[in-house]
């Protein structure tokens, strides 16, 4: 690497030979700032049943952990629930006498 003392920044190449055309490229950062709206549908989108969060991340130019940290975001300002699942509901058991003196169980579907 050659010190260009030009313009103070570095340029690959030889000591002997001179740089003839430097190209600068602009355009974006690859930083994308995506609005409140738009996580929401990408977090509601990564939320449905059978989404895998990286081919939802893939699709919309994110990073699964960018994902991740959007919805722990929403959960923290209470737009969405916890983690912790709802009281798991049972169904209830009976137990019937059979004729034989046998005990048969038989869930009962709510």
């Amino acid at each position: 690497m050659v010190l260009d003392g030009k313009k103070g920044v570095h340029l690959d190449g030889s000591l002997i030979g001179t740089v003839s055309r430097l190209e600068v490229l602009e355009g974006p950062t690859g930083r994308r700032v995506r609005s409140e709206a738009e996580r929401a549908r990408i977090v509601a989108e990564s939320l449905l049943p059978g989404a895998q969060v990286s081919e939802v991340a893939r699709k919309h130019g994110a990073t699964r952990w960018q994902i991740y940290d959007w919805r722990r975001r929403f959960r923290q300002r209470g737009a969405l629930p916890s983690r912790e699942s709802p009281a798991t509901s049972f169904a209830p058991l009976v137990v019937e006498e059979r004729l034989a003196g046998s005990i048969a169980i038989t869930p009962r579907w709510i």
